[in-house]
């Protein structure tokens, strides 16, 4: 049976530990034997660490299963868990765009460029970070890929000239261009 989105109960996984084979299948099998899909998810290796942040739908009595499975599984695996049930995002007229910076590593890069979307009220829906060593030189290099939604009231001309500016005194090179 196929449950509507409106009848649909909603969980969010986030887990996290030592880097091992199986994970994502032993999370993955505990969606399945509780007859839960698995609507979204980002999963990384840090370091040494996995992590996964993991959206599952079903119904109310299917999630409940799958929550009472958790604590055992993250036992089993050595993980460290965190559920919450949640809602589908209501969304908001407004308009992706990525953002992509390049620059020397340096501290509070990510700080910066967050506050700069924050003041201007443009949500980051996503964000991913890095570092590594420039070819030929070596030097530690940053680069920064985000998605963000801008309400139809910023006007779109004014934000990429602020954005490119603002990049620019810090010395970042950037872009901002609408998500295809």
């Amino acid at each position: 049976m196929s449950l509507t989105q409106q009848d649909a109960c909603f969980l969010v996984i986030s887990a996290i530990g030592s880097d091992k084979p199986g994970i994502v299948n032993q999370l993955a099998k505990a969606c399945a034997k509780n007859h839960c899909n698995i609507v979204d998810s980002r999963m990384t290796v840090l370091g040494g660490e996995f992590a996964v942040l993991m959206m599952a739908s079903g119904s109310d009595e299917n999630i409940k299963a799958l929550e009472d499975t958790i604590p055992a599984l993250s036992e089993n695996l050595g993980l460290t868990t965190i559920t919450k049930r949640t809602q589908p995002r209501q969304l908001k007229p407004a308009i992706s765009f990525t953002v992509t910076v390049v620059a020397l590593d340096n501290p509070g890069i990510v700080h910066e460029i967050a506050n700069f979307f924050s003041t201007q009220h443009i949500n980051i829906d996503e964000l991913e970070t890095g570092t590594y060593a420039a070819p030929h030189t070596g030097t530690q290099m940053f680069s920064l890929n985000m998605a963000i939604t801008v309400p139809p009231t910023v006007r779109i001309a004014s934000l990429r000239e602020e954005f490119l500016d603002f990049c620019d005194n810090l010395n970042l090179d950037a872009t901002l261009d609408p998500t295809r």
